[in-house]
């Protein structure tokens, strides 16, 4: 089926709820639209919600010079989402692909492959970003999705206020405030293919400052199918607890302190392989006034995991501080300024000669500084964002990241333009990384890090429009065309059978990235969009190199999501999503996986505090690839939650 027909099939099943309206609509007293105590945002509250991924200070969501999108906790509790990757899945603006039952590929603006190492990513401020494979380990990224308050996905460059590898987006994961989840919320769930979860968290007070939770869950997920509809080895399980404090009292300071430990199994050949994490984080937030204050952030966090297919077992363990100030400057400049300084330590250990990282002990340190002025350029209309961010990091040496962005604003729309540019810094496997390790002949094939491999860079140029045309509508659209230079390629090297790791390849991508949100009616409200993605890579003058290696990216991605209420204590919601069709990858020989469409159907009843729901997942197809060769399943589960 061509891809417009798909896309309006999505489309057509997403509105199918529509049809309850005329049955419903005289029963439902709007007022009485929320779930448990779950304020339902109107659209204007929507856009007026405060982000702080774009500036690292708060600024409302309709005037962001910044393609963002915000998923709220109603947006994924609605979804049935039971993992971060499902939650993303929600953004518009992310390629989303799962590859086996524990492992996902997500990106921004296309290089969606097996090492997706162009997308930053942070949990209330901690990056999860890894250096050992350049990437993030999604299987071991879980929080508890209840307590979430927010997620807010920038897609584009946000090197210039965090750093190396915010060069195609930036994600940031919010969890609510510790005074925003008392009392008691217990959750249990099973089905076909989520075998269950186990979710419990409590929220209480110690006198009139200090709020506080504990929680804890458990994961356990069946395996993927093979092409032969048999089941693959890779079912695995995850095990979680944490608490979060938070004082607020009534003076300038505020403080919080969360921790999070987790350990979990996963099914791979030969034997299973496994992995624990532990990490805390410390936040102060000094207020000097109305426009002045001072924010110090420091976390630790350890990752140990034993990959038995790759035969290493690695610890790594990060060590981190950063502070920013901002304030007024007159009438026309407001300032953000600050430094960090990271240390990681990584002691990977291969269990065998074939592949590993030399040298196996590595420390990376890592030193920040930025500044950034917002200049009113008129009284309310204009404003330019100046900035850069300085960074030094143990392969390069000094890179920098400066952007220009200019906004307008008038009446109930924003127009935005933005010149960035940004750095992918190298990581371990870039330079370490070694098949086999031992010292080899000239006549056996060997692939060796890249000694001078230096950081892939990026010149992106951005132009978006936001409106809000009446109180039911909101929309917004953003195109970019990229500029990279000294991608990754791994190359043979003349008269021997030795293939480096190196800078050989360049090129260019576009798109366009469209979304809105619609409230029908009282009862009924749609939200999605649409993204077109085209990239051109190429060898450098000079280079060979297959270039499949930088992303299996589909062109066209739709997704829509309904959430309607029948009546004030039944809903159904309703998720559609189109994937336009990838080529193949020279990574792992990973074949081309066709187009596909999918749907994701939740009924849910609530009953005082108690929520009964049923989520169907993957409607359309009984198994589909999204990614490789493994084939996802159908998901029908039950939940029963329960809020005191």
């Amino acid at each position: 089926m061509p891809f417009p027909q798909k896309a309006i099939t999505c489309l057509l099943l997403c509105l199918i709820a529509g049809a309850f309206h005329s049955i419903a609509l005289a029963q439902v007293d709007s007022a009485r639209y929320t779930a448990a105590g779950i304020k339902k945002l109107s659209i204007d509250e929507l856009m007026n919600i405060e982000v702080t991924s774009v500036s690292r200070h708060a600024e409302k969501l309709s005037e962001v010079a910044s393609a963002i999108q915000v998923i709220t906790n109603e947006d994924i509790r609605r979804s049935g989402a039971k993992s971060l990757p499902e939650a993303l899945r929600l953004a518009p603006n992310l390629q989303v692909a799962q590859y086996n039952s524990y492992a996902w590929i997500i990106s921004a603006r296309g290089f969606n492959n097996v090492f997706s190492n162009k997308l930053l990513v942070m949990i209330d401020g901690r990056t999860v970003y890894s250096p050992l494979f350049a990437g993030v380990y999604w299987d071991v990224q879980s929080v508890m999705l209840e307590d979430v308050d927010r997620i807010e996905v920038i897609s584009g460059p946000g090197g210039t206020m965090w750093g190396s590898n915010a060069v195609n987006g930036v994600i940031n994961i919010i969890t609510k405030k510790a005074k925003d989840t008392k009392g008691l919320y217990l959750s249990a769930g099973a089905g076909t293919y989520l075998h269950d979860n186990v979710t419990a968290r409590y929220g209480g007070s110690i006198g009139k400052s200090i709020n506080y939770r504990i929680y804890g869950m458990r994961n356990e997920i069946d395996p993927t199918l093979k092409p032969n509809l048999q089941p693959n080895n890779d079912n695995w399980n995850l095990n979680q607890g944490g608490f979060r404090m938070d004082y607020d009292g009534d003076g300038a300071d505020k403080l919080s302190l969360q921790g999070n430990f987790e350990w979990g199994t996963e099914h791979t050949n030969p034997r299973p392989s496994s992995f624990d994490n532990q990490n805390a984080t410390a936040q102060w937030l000094h207020t000097f006034s109305a426009t002045s204050g001072l924010q110090v952030q420091s976390y630790y966090d350890r990752t140990w995991r034993r990959d038995l297919p790759s035969l290493l077992n690695d610890e790594l363990q990060t060590y981190d501080v950063d502070m920013q100030h901002y304030f007024q400057l007159g009438k026309k400049h407001h300032l953000v300024w600050g430094a960090g300084y990271r240390i990681t330590y990584d002691n990977s250990q291969n269990t065998t000669s074939f592949v590993g990282f030399v040298p196996a002990i590595r420390n990376m340190p890592l030193y920040n500084v930025f500044l950034q002025d917002e200049i009113q350029l008129t009284p309310e209309a204009l404003k330019l964002t100046l900035g850069s961010k300085l960074l030094h990091n143990v392969y390069t040496g000094f890179e920098w990241q400066p952007s220009a962005r200019l906004t307008y604003t008038s009446g109930q729309g924003t127009l935005w333009g933005a010149v960035s540019r940004a750095v992918r810094t190298p990581s371990r496997i870039d330079v370490d990384y070694h098949i086999p390790t031992y010292p080899v002949p000239d006549n056996v094939q060997h692939v060796g890090g890249g000694p001078n491999f230096v950081s892939e860079k990026l010149v992106a140029f951005e132009l978006g429009y936001r409106i809000q045309p009446t109180t039911d509508i909101s929309l917004s659209a953003a195109t970019f065309y990229n500029i990279y230079q000294d991608l990754y390629s791994v190359e043979a090297q003349p008269g021997t059978k030795t293939y480096l790791i190196q800078n050989g390849m360049q090129g260019n991508s576009q798109g366009i990235e469209l979304s809105g949100v619609y409230q029908a009616f009282s009862n009924w409200r749609l939200r999605g969009g649409y993204t077109f993605f085209h990239k051109n890579i190429r060898d450098k003058p000079g280079h060979d190199f297959d270039t499949t290696y930088e992303g299996t990216d589909p062109q066209h991605q739709v997704v829509i999501q309904s959430m309607f209420d029948i009546v004030h204590n039944l809903q159904l919601d309703i998720t559609g999503r189109y994937v336009s069709g990838r080529p193949q990858s020279v990574v792992a020989n990973v074949p081309a996986v066709s187009q596909y469409s999918n749907l994701d159907v939740r009924l849910a009843w609530q009953v005082k505090k108690v929520e009964f729901s049923i989520t169907g997942q993957n409607l359309i197809n009984a198994n589909h690839v999204e990614f490789a060769t493994f084939r996802i399943p159908r998901n029908v589960y039950g939940q029963i939650a329960v809020r005191f």
